[in-house]
């Protein structure tokens, strides 16, 4: 369904009228986009069949018949990053290879115009730090002095990224959402009444459902790792990385290659 290139913007099919028309369906009840080229070719051999209508018109159409069309357009993506600043002894090296990532991404938003964005939760809260812009300015100064720190509010970093997304298909309905969620996946603190590792999998499941596509790069140190990460990751139903010696580089290279298709 969607063509991820490199080098430029992502290619997706498209219910809205606008992008370039490459073939027909048959309508089903979808009537806004009719191709009638397709349409007359569908009806074509059924005119001998249909003397009775043709006393009427000179070419018979039914409902059968109708084709829609199918079009492409390019399409932006939407990578937003959703980063645990609760305190570890990785978060120094965890904040610095972020960055780093998102000033690459940018680079690359310039040509394509991709946006990012970054949502940072620690403590008791989730902040929208930076939110989705192609500006490596604004980028700059959102990114100069982020708070780290405390508990992990897992299901509330989730949360505001989900509203976050929902609001950006509103106002660009043919986006490409791309979620990379940087944690160990071990959530500590709840919105609400649930224990707080259900409630960010409650949270994962509407992401999911929602069609985000999600990244999840274990932060965890593989002597302590329980798999956290990796249960979070298969709820959101994306692949999870393990990166023990994140470098920016590293980071910007698997979410490039998520946008462009690779596995």
């Amino acid at each position: 369904m969607t063509r991820r290139l490199a080098g430029r913007r992502s290619r997706t099919r498209t219910e809205r009228k606008r992008g370039r028309y490459i073939m027909a369906r048959p309508a089903r009840g979808k009537t806004s986009d009719i191709a009638f080229d397709a349409t007359l070719r569908a009806a074509a051999p059924f005119q001998i069949r249909r003397l009775d209508q043709r006393q009427k018109v000179a070419f018979a159409i039914q409902p059968s018949d109708l084709q829609r069309k199918v079009r492409v357009r390019k399409a932006a993506n939407l990578i937003l990053f959703v980063v645990d600043a609760s305190w570890s002894m990785a978060v120094a090296e965890r904040m610095s290879a972020t960055k780093g990532a998102i000033f690459s991404l940018l680079t690359d938003a310039y040509q394509r115009r991709d946006r990012v964005g970054l949502v940072v939760f620690q403590k008791d809260r989730a902040m929208n730090v930076l939110p989705p812009t192609n500006s490596v300015e604004l980028a700059q100064k959102a990114l100069a002095d982020i708070p780290v720190g405390g508990k992990t509010p897992l299901s509330a970093g989730l949360r505001l990224a989900f509203e976050i997304f929902q609001r950006e298909k509103l106002a660009h309905p043919d986006v490409l959402p791309l979620m990379i969620l940087l944690t160990d996946g071990a959530g500590n603190v709840s919105m609400g009444d649930l224990p707080p590792q259900q409630e960010a999998h409650l949270v994962a499941d509407r992401i999911k459902d929602a069609g985000i596509r999600s990244v999840v790069i274990n932060m965890e140190h593989a002597a302590f790792d329980q798999g956290l990460a990796q249960t979070l990751a298969e709820r959101l139903g994306g692949p999870c990385y393990t990166l023990h010696q994140l470098k920016a580089e590293s980071l910007y290279q698997a979410v490039r290659q998520e946008i462009n298709g690779g596995s």
